[in-house]
């Protein structure tokens, strides 16, 4: 028996991972954390039983991962197992920590529990973060989702974790309380009133999907085609009020900016005289590229606004450590696929005329709710992105899904624009009211909604979770000072 012990907290991240996108089995997701909790609070190695839960885990929710390598196998397929195992192990590594120091430390399953929150809320921030496939996010999918404008998804994290470390305990009262904590976010989700609708007055977006799939994208016996094919969209009569705004996804224009005077007033007359907001690419002043946003006006399509996205894929947009990979001799090829763009200055909110102000968000950007905190109260989050990198399943529903995330802790309206999908429409709640599916092309007009007023977790940040986090720590470790817990006989 002992020798198959290792298949239940396998078993258990492989569930756990399927309350993410697009599966949404959140109602599987929390027994499966309280699983995965108890083996390892009862594995002699709990080093060992986080890692294989862990990975296990990110090996499920981020399979995507392995989809930017496959757009040219001939060239980087032999490193997508790497990058999924890489990924998956390494991430894995915070949940064998946080196994480690729940036994050590907290020595029981409400301890690794805690644990495991607090290595999640590390991993969101630790070398730029990368807040993806958390536990609080099981929780998108569910009628939780509106509790994240009180604590964010590491408040939902915590309801998670914690709910699973006391069901793991086994007693009677620890897994009513653990229920009841599982519930607790459900409630205030169910409690919370819903996001207003949209005015009669409101202004109309029109969002526009090109779906050029990636290894077409800049081929230039296609490209000009997908442009083409966008601009019959920004064109098409509208079936209620005209757009005040049309807004394109991320890198759409077929050509640098600098090349592209002759498509910039073509794309101005076919939106009709109101702005558009378009994703394009640029050589700065320091000859380096950069993955930027413009609104062109309604006057000939001249250039009211520039701005670079600001936080970069790592390995993707720019090459981390690389003192590091030079000392392995990999420097010049990691680099080349890195591909060296340069960052902007940060989050800015724009002015769109007959709109108002905008966050604008690209891409990867999405994914850190801190950004909404670091400017103005805006209009709108609007959110430009090319999610053909990240292929047709699993990796644009989550992507929508954190999307949905960010305008429920936010309590603001967030409209995203994607080159093959999702592109949405969503309100201050989170809710999607409507959409343009995967690998179609169209173009979705939207009234959009009013926003909220500033929400809880937009004037507290993570700080607040932080804060409970250390209390309950500290609470948690005098109590296991003074009431040491036996282990188990049995351990595998």
């Amino acid at each position: 028996m002992h020798r198959l012990s290792f298949l239940v907290p396998v078993a258990a991240g492989l569930a756990a991972a399927m309350g993410q996108a697009p599966w949404g089995w959140w109602w599987l997701a929390l027994p499966a954390f309280a699983l995965g909790i108890w083996s390892i609070a009862g594995a002699r190695r709990p080093f060992v039983a986080g890692l294989l839960f862990g990975t296990a885990h990110f090996a499920l929710a981020l399979h995507w991962i392995v989809e930017p390598f496959l757009i040219d196998p001939a060239v980087t397929g032999w490193l997508a197992p790497v990058a999924l195992l890489g990924m998956a192990a390494g991430f894995g590594l915070f949940w064998a920590v946080a196994g480690w120091v729940g036994m050590r430390l907290f020595r029981g399953p409400l301890g690794v529990a805690l644990a495991l929150a607090g290595v999640e809320l590390l991993r969101s921030y630790l070398f730029t973060g990368f807040p993806w496939a958390l536990p609080g996010h099981v929780l998108i999918a569910s009628p939780a989702l509106p509790a994240a404008s009180l604590a964010g998804a590491h408040g939902l994290g915590l309801a998670v974790l914690l709910g699973a470390g006391l069901v793991a305990g086994r007693t009677v009262p620890r897994v009513a309380g653990g229920v009841l904590l599982w519930l607790l976010p459900l409630a205030l989700g169910v409690a919370l009133p819903p996001a207003p609708l949209a005015r009669a007055d409101a202004p109309v977006l029109r969002l526009i999907q090109p779906n050029a799939p990636q290894h077409l994208k800049w081929d230039p016996e296609f490209s000009y085609g997908f442009f083409r094919r966008g601009l019959e969209e920004t064109a098409a009569p509208a079936k209620g009020r005209a757009p005040n705004a049309v807004i394109w996804p991320e890198t759409a224009l077929p050509e640098l900016l600098r090349f592209s005077d002759d498509l910039r007033p073509v794309l101005s007359a076919a939106a009709g005289g109101v702005p558009v907001v378009i994703g394009v690419q640029r050589y700065g002043d320091d000859g380096r590229p950069r993955n930027s946003l413009v609104m062109l006006t309604g006057d000939g399509g001249a250039i009211a606004t520039v701005h670079d996205k600001y936080r970069l894929v790592p390995f993707g947009e720019f090459l981390p450590l690389p003192g590091l990979f030079e000392a392995i001799g990999i420097g010049p090829l990691a680099a080349q696929l890195a591909g060296g763009y340069a960052a902007g200055d940060g989050p800015v909110l724009i002015d769109v005329p007959g709109v108002g102000d905008v966050l604008p968000l690209i891409c990867y950007e999405a994914i850190f709710p801190q950004e909404v905190r670091r400017t103005g109260r805006p209009r709108a989050i609007l959110h430009l992105t090319n999610d053909a990198w990240f292929g047709t399943d699993a990796g644009p529903q989550q992507h929508l899904a954190l999307a949905q995330l960010r305008a429920a802790e936010s309590g603001l309206p967030l409209f995203r624009a994607a080159n093959t999908g999702v592109s949405a429409a969503i309100d201050a709640r989170g809710r999607v009211l409507s959409f343009l599916p995967l690998g179609e092309a169209g173009h979705l007009d939207a009234a959009l909604p009013p926003a909220l007023p500033v929400t809880p977790y937009v004037i507290t940040g993570d700080w607040a979770v932080l804060a409970l986090l250390l209390a309950l720590a500290a609470g948690l470790f005098m109590r296991g000072r003074s009431n040491p817990v036996v282990p188990r006989a049995e351990r595998p």
